[in-house]
């Protein structure tokens, strides 16, 4: 087919829209509907937490069996992450992220009516299917509506609910949890999914589609295989008893699929997940490897802390909300001085001394304990939040110094897919942690010391990360501090 045919025949088969205009102003009706939706999927993935306790005693479920729910949201979201590009293509940016929005808010009453712990965990996986998309599509629909000229002012609007809701996502979900019920920390999305949906058919515009790449079905399909097995394994042996060998035996699979993954990945011409961004040194040891280490010992924390609250210290959900407050608090105050702090000391003596800094604090929570005063324990989880806020920003900005134009859109899918799979892997490393920090006791229920132990343990991970990125160059990031 010569290529005046090929054109008349993408043409036809895409919808009778006008050439797309270039935007001329700066939509900010549009980045305040996509940052509403960005809010309602990042306190989605913190505001369950602090229910654990009380989502388990309704189901007659233990509190580690109930980490499921948390894994199983950040696991579909890692393994639909990469597909989103394509079905953006596929289906239209607007289309796709309406729809998106309509599927979470449905899986949200249909976690907030779950009448079992397997209906929950099949809920929350289509939540968490859906929210995959609305993150990258979202910022698709922003960058695609603003000039260039103004494409900081838009990213500012929709990064800000991302720092919002793991900020008030605990103290929100235990203050529901302790005076109504944890079964509305879903219902409440409902309305706000409903009025995100009619505001982004109204007023964000429909642009011609584009005719996309072959969909990479057995690179999806290998990559999800990988994750989930992988996950559930851990979630499994954490669990312990005679789910254990069965989580080994997944364990293993998932390491086998990921292999496979990865050699597909590298020999088809257009994989699903592009992995030509981790030969990049900066990129490999930032994202990867040094890294991916680091985020999944710092994930641990978020989830460890409001259940030794409750559990350890005996305090009500709503207390450990307001508690996990301090330490969020902590990573806020940090973003305002991060960029100065880079520009003056550098990428690598930054991540260096801000690495061991973040290990220590991890360290000094597995010492709080009841009989500390409160500004003690205040100040140890506002720094700790701090040190987590600086290590995050730096290796993620620290990531793309090196990252050429062709490589930018696999290394991007890539990044985001890390940074899903590195939660998730957080969260059921904490709870195998806790699972056989009791097994050692030869206890039936969790104590403080199970959670003072698993935090130590996050801080060892921790340090392996911060020798893992000695390996960093001198000089690197040089070229974003001359430009900052």
């Amino acid at each position: 087919m010569n290529e005046t045919a090929t054109r008349e025949s993408r043409e036809s088969a895409s919808p009778p829209f006008p050439a797309d205009p270039a935007p001329t102003a700066f939509p900010r009706r549009v980045a305040l509907i996509v940052a509403a939706a960005f809010f309602m999927e990042t306190l989605d993935g913190t505001i369950v937490t602090t229910a654990l306790p009380a989502i388990a005693q309704s189901f007659g479920e233990s509190t580690l069996a109930m980490t499921a729910s948390v894994t199983a949201y950040l696991v579909a979201m890692a393994v639909f992450v990469p597909s989103a590009g394509w079905a953006s293509d596929r289906f239209d940016a607007r289309n796709l992220f309406a729809a998106a929005v309509a599927v979470f808010t449905v899986a949200s009453l249909l976690c907030g009516v779950s009448p079992t712990f397997w209906t929950l965990i099949a809920s929350r996986l289509l939540q968490g299917a859906a929210a995959a998309f609305m993150s990258p599509v979202g910022r698709l629909i922003v960058l695609r509506e603003t000039p260039k000229h103004q494409i900081i002012d838009a990213i500012g609007w929709i990064v800000w609910p991302a720092l919002i809701g793991p900020v008030v996502g605990p103290p929100l979900g235990g203050f529901i949890t302790t005076y109504a019920s944890w079964r509305w920390i879903f219902l409440i999305n409902i309305p706000l999914g409903i009025a995100g949906v009619l505001l982004v058919l109204k007023f964000v515009p429909q642009r011609r589609r584009t005719v996309p790449a072959k969909f990479d079905a057995r690179g999806f399909v290998l990559t999800g295989a990988a994750l989930a097995t992988l996950i559930h394994g851990l979630s499994l042996i954490a669990q312990g008893g005679a789910s254990s060998p069965l989580g080994g035996a997944l364990v293993a699979l998932g390491l086998c699929c990921g292999y496979v993954a990865v050699r597909h990945a590298l020999t088809r011409d257009a994989p699903m997940l592009d992995l030509g961004a981790a030969r990049i040194p900066t990129f490999a040891l930032t994202t990867v490897t040094a890294g991916f280490v680091a985020r999944i010992a710092i994930s641990m924390t978020p989830f460890l802390l409001p259940l030794m609250f409750q559990i350890g210290f005996g305090e009500s959900a709503f207390a450990s909300g307001l508690m996990l407050l301090v330490y969020m608090g902590g990573n806020l105050a940090m973003k305002s001085v991060t960029t100065p702090v880079l520009r003056r000391f550098g990428f690598r003596d930054v991540v260096r001394v801000n690495g061991i800094l973040c290990a220590a604090s991890l360290a000094a929570c597995g010492f709080l304990s009841p009989g500390l005063a409160t500004p003690v324990i205040c100040a140890v989880l506002f720094v700790a939040g701090m040190t987590r806020s600086m290590h995050f920003t730096s290796m993620a900005t620290l990531a793309f110094a090196d990252v050429d134009a062709a490589h930018r859109p696999g290394a991007t899918t890539l990044a985001a897919m890390a940074q899903q799979v590195a939660g998730a892997i957080g969260v059921a490393v904490a709870a195998l942690a806790l699972g056989l920090f009791q097994a050692l006791r030869g206890a039936q229920h969790l104590a403080l010391g199970d959670f003072q132990r698993a935090l130590f343990a996050a801080s060892v991970l921790m340090a392996v990360a911060v020798l893992w990125s000695q390996r960093l160059p001198r000089n690197a990031g040089a070229e974003l501090r001359r430009l900052q």
